[in-house]
């Protein structure tokens, strides 16, 4: 009878390993094979850092870091206007996108495809984006570690210069000489710059509104700021020069203009740490 119990025992415990093992085996092949859409270039650049870049069949335009990505994965254009059509046509198992600019619409058509869409929050501050790290990597599967990721960013803070006082900084969204634009509070600038150890000199209103020669007078910035498309939009250091004002502040009087990729600056995705130490030692000439 013992005998009897002993393989009866024995049998129970071996169908369970089995189980398990093949459990684990189905759950593995899945996050092996799983196809994934960004609809995000943080996204897309953290996803990347993780080294799932072989996964990516689809991304947003936004989606330029790094440049590679637009040749191995279909660009869906601008995701306010991406068709569900077309990234349900890329069959992917996993939709990514970050809370900001996904309508119902498509997550509800998404959704009755069988697809599973992930909406990630995005934090514009050092802690929020590892929260975004570690979001993505949940949702992609816990076994992929990110460890690294946060490490990158806590080692370039620390290593930034601490101002005595803190350089007043402008930001200017520039598309041409026609449209320059500033940025105010609550934007992803302001909190990159005050990251970065500056402050932004735009304090009167939220947002971005129209640059005028009177504002500049009165902001009297030590650093104008730039995204490096825009200072070229208006004809590099010399074009922003001749903009009204812009030389009347210590910033034009002092060339102290500052330009910096777009999506480095301000995508607050993996190389946030590296943006901010960067800036920080621009703003540090003087």
């Amino acid at each position: 009878m013992k005998t009897l119990q002993k393989i009866s025992l024995f049998a129970l415990v071996s169908i369970l390993f089995i189980s398990c093992k093949k459990e684990g085996q189905v759950q593995e092949e899945v996050i092996e094979h799983k196809k994934i859409v960004s609809l995000s270039g943080a996204i897309t650049e953290t996803l990347v850092a993780l080294g799932q870049e072989e996964k990516i069949v689809g991304v947003d335009v936004t989606s330029t870091y790094p440049q590679y990505i637009k040749d191995k994965a279909k660009d869906l254009g601008h995701v306010k206007v991406i068709s569900a059509e077309n990234v349900i046509a890329l069959q992917p198992t996993l939709v990514l996108a970050s809370d900001k600019d996904l309508s119902p619409e498509l997550i509800t058509k998404l959704q009755t495809a069988n697809i599973q869409v992930k909406i990630i929050h995005q934090e514009q501050s050092i802690e929020g984006t590892k929260q975004f790290i570690k979001d993505i990597a949940t949702a992609i599967g816990s076994s992929v570690d990110y460890s690294s990721l946060i490490k990158d960013i806590d080692t370039n803070i620390a290593k930034m210069i601490q101002f005595e006082s803190k350089p007043k900084v402008l930001f200017i969204y520039a598309r041409g000489a026609g449209a320059i634009m500033v940025a105010g509070r609550n934007t992803p600038m302001e909190k990159m710059i005050e990251i970065a150890g500056g402050q932004n000199v735009v304090r009167d209103f939220e947002d971005f509104k129209p640059l005028t020669p009177e504002s500049l007078i009165r902001y009297n910035p030590d650093y104008i700021l730039l995204f490096d498309k825009g200072l070229k939009s208006i004809g590099g250091i010399e074009g922003l020069l001749k903009v009204q004002g812009i030389e009347q502040t210590i910033a034009g009087k002092n060339k102290q203009i500052i330009s910096m990729d777009g999506a480095f600056l301000s995508g607050f995705g993996p190389r946030v740490g590296q943006a901010a130490r960067e800036l920080n030692q621009l703003l540090s000439k003087q």
